[in-house]
């Protein structure tokens, strides 16, 4: 059984989709749109989003996603290269290896024609060492002019203080 608690319809620019190894093939899959009525009655009158991004990309400086965790514009100085920037988090990136997990932080900004743009990574310089840190919360103060990236150790959440609030510094 699939739930998806976020766009029932939509993930991003694509109908929402369940994804299968393909039992014949382990190099292929199988989609499956999930939500193919309501996809299509909404395909005319929805906002697009300012970006994708995918639970599968091979293309170089991407990420697999896991979900998205926050996504907040930033309006400060700080950071020049993010002024005017929207930027989010995915919960946990996929990758081959999957000890230790870590979470994504990324940027887009807005096109002047309001069309889909694509992203980018930003690459963090913490040493989490041999722990997980998943990043399950972006926040920003009241003038969007600091971020704040909330870090977790574990998914469990009857695990404890294993938690820590980073804010995000040249």
């Amino acid at each position: 059984m699939y739930i998806n608690f976020g766009w029932r319809g939509w993930e991003g620019a694509f109908p929402t989709s369940i994804i299968n190894v393909c039992s014949a093939n382990s190099n292929s899959d199988e989609k499956t749109i999930v939500y193919y009525n309501e996809a299509i009655e909404t395909s005319v009158r929805r906002i697009q989003p300012l970006t994708s991004y995918y639970h599968e990309d091979s293309r170089p400086d991407k990420f697999g996603g896991t979900a998205l965790t926050g996504v907040h514009p930033y309006m400060g100085k700080g950071i020049p290269a993010l002024t005017g920037s929207v930027v989010f988090t995915d919960l946990a990136r996929k990758e081959e290896s999957t000890t230790p997990v870590k979470g994504v932080l990324a940027y887009t900004r807005v096109r002047p024609d309001y069309k889909l743009n694509d992203y980018s990574v930003i690459e963090t310089d913490y040493n989490f060492g041999s722990e997980s840190a998943y990043y399950v919360s972006l926040g920003a103060n009241l003038d969007q002019t600091r971020l704040y990236l909330g870090v977790y150790g574990s998914m469990k959440v009857t695990d404890f203080n294993q938690g820590t609030i980073f804010e995000i510094i040249p």
